[in-house]
């Protein structure tokens, strides 16, 4: 392992290459399952269709899905001595994805400090250029690896909170809002994912796993509220296929409802 100056060299240099990024979000949640980098994909992209210059970053290092929600699954990032480029997947969108230099089915098996090096040299070897955004799908939970790209990023602008309507997932929210005080991380809101379910015939939203939680949860912590995301047959669908639903099904429940958190965001952020 370097030593702590070689490290603080290396810390300098990183915060050089995110200079040029306006804003930085983070996407966390306190679990995994709740759809996060649906979120994450789905913000990222309709971002870049309001002609913003995004970045998406993956930083899951158990399970990088976002290669497979964007039909990216099998490309190679251009890599140069100076460093690696993110794939582009639009004139407005750059994608970077430990998921792009992992083999199908390798478990990483790391303990804590591999962790940090692994995404302290990941992050260092990518060359974002400017971005109006950065959008990083953490890994869920609240542990070494989140801490690690939360100090590694230096600068951020808030955080996204997903959560699910159950009450058990409601307990995971508290502990991302005690990471996002502990390491005084701004909130930008949280938003409910799978907050009922749109019927394929009729349209009509059921709640299956009933709903509001997240938004009765929010105003007892005074926290931003963003919205709700329905489970929609269109949008899993559209993440199997790599597929964004604000993107190919813009008419959707689900693509209407990320719409206007985007247009929060962009309030908030201005």
């Amino acid at each position: 392992m370097p030593g702590k100056k070689e490290q603080d060299k290396e810390l300098q240099e990183l915060q050089e290459k995110l200079s040029a990024i306006k804003r930085r979000i983070l996407v966390l949640s306190g679990k995994g399952g709740v759809g996060k980098s649906t979120v994450s994909t789905n913000i990222a992209v309709g971002l870049s269709l309001r002609d913003n210059m995004v970045g998406l970053l993956d930083v899951d290092l158990h399970g990088p899905n976002i290669p497979n929600m964007l039909g990216l699954k099998g490309t190679q990032p251009p890599v140069t001595p100076e460093g690696a480029y993110p794939v582009v997947y639009s004139p407005t969108l750059k994608v970077m994805s430990i998921g792009f230099f992992a083999k199908d089915n390798d478990a990483i098996i790391w303990r804590g400090p591999l962790k940090h090096r692994a995404i302290q040299q990941f992050l260092s070897d990518i060359i974002w250029g400017a971005l109006d955004y950065l959008i990083v799908d953490s890994p869920p939970g609240t542990g070494d690896e989140v801490l690690s790209i939360r100090h590694l990023l230096g600068k951020v602008d808030g955080a996204i909170i997903v959560a699910t309507p159950q009450d058990v997932a409601l307990a995971d929210v508290k502990r991302s809002i005690k990471f996002c005080e502990a390491t005084q991380t701004p909130i930008l809101g949280i938003i409910e994912n799978m907050s009922g379910f749109v019927c394929p015939k009729c349209g009509e939203v059921i709640n299956i796993f009933k709903s509001g939680g997240a938004e009765t949860l929010a105003k007892e912590l005074n926290i931003r509220f963003l919205g709700r995301i329905p489970i929609d047959p269109k949008l899993v669908e559209a993440g199997d296929e790599g597929k964004p639903c604000v993107e190919y099904y813009p008419e959707s429940e689900p693509a209407k409802a990320f719409f206007k958190i985007i247009e929060q965001i962009e309030e908030i952020l201005k």
